[in-house]
């Protein structure tokens, strides 16, 4: 949240005492922007629930198909990349503006070591623009305040929240929120969303993370996370397992237990 300071800003240093979500998936990408809390967390999770790999993996690759898709197909030119973690290949803003380089995409996370690699992400095109937001994402109108100053919200834009939803417990709020970022963007705009399902195996995975210190995340049945989508119209080929969504291969193994969809606002 914010205190009235730049929102740009990190409020305090980094913290590498308590596991961050943002970290962690780092490390479970193979990535070298983490630290030992976060690789130990990591790694019992890992032993619990081997498929967070794939997991990880796949949400990365349905991140990149559907930003592909969203700049060449749906005509979409700006971004708003919603818990964007740590900078990896293919960011929005790579795929986004090789499909067209004038592209505006702004990211938003909450971890001061985001924004301490916010070089990395902030490299646009010349034509397009790239920024960073250091703010809650449950914080709307701060995000869309800041947002404004790369992106016309008068336009489409295409909120992305991907793998970062759980962090709301509360379904009523979760739903709320996306309300609230899409009841402030024009007709065409879409909503691209992922989110971990609920099984046994993904329920004891979130207990687990949430007593190894890291802020709690928990997996929703598939019918609530579908229903994060009610108003909006469905892109092919609808809502399940984010494996089968568009693959560019064919599906090696099982789909993972990570479920989106790609939505769109009439």
């Amino acid at each position: 949240m914010t205190d009235g300071r730049d929102s740009r800003m990190p409020v305090n240093g980094i913290d590498t005492t308590t596991p961050h979500s943002a970290r962690v998936w780092n490390y479970w990408l193979g990535g070298k922007d983490n630290y030992e809390v976060d690789r130990r967390l990591g790694a019992t999770m890992e032993e619990l629930y081997p498929q967070i790999i794939d997991i990880a993996r796949a949400s990365r690759a349905f991140q990149a198909r559907a930003v592909r898709y969203l700049a060449a197909e749906a005509g979409i030119r700006q971004f708003l990349d919603l818990g964007t973690g740590l900078p990896t290949a293919n960011s929005t803003h790579e795929v986004a503006q090789d499909v067209d380089p004038s592209a505006r995409i702004v990211y938003v996370d909450n971890d001061p070591i985001v924004l301490a690699h916010a070089r990395a992400l902030l490299t646009s095109r010349p034509e397009g623009a790239t920024d960073y937001v250091h703010a809650d994402l449950r914080d709307a109108e701060t995000v869309l305040r800041e947002a404004a100053r790369t992106l016309d919200l008068d336009r489409p834009v295409a909120v992305m929240v991907l793998s970062t939803l759980g962090h709301v417990a509360d379904a009523d709020e979760a739903a709320a929120l996306l309300r609230r970022y899409l009841e402030a963007l024009p007709a065409g705009s879409h909503l691209m969303l992922c989110d971990t399902i609920e099984t046994p195996e993904t329920q004891a995975g979130s207990d687990e993370y949430a007593s190894g210190g890291a802020m709690p995340y928990i997996s929703r049945p598939k019918e609530i996370v579908a229903s994060f989508a009610d108003g909006l119209e469905l892109v092919e080929p609808g809502f399940g397992s984010i494996s089968l969504w568009r693959p560019e291969e064919p599906l090696v193994g099982a789909p993972v237990d990570q479920w989106g969809f790609v939505a769109a606002k009439r």
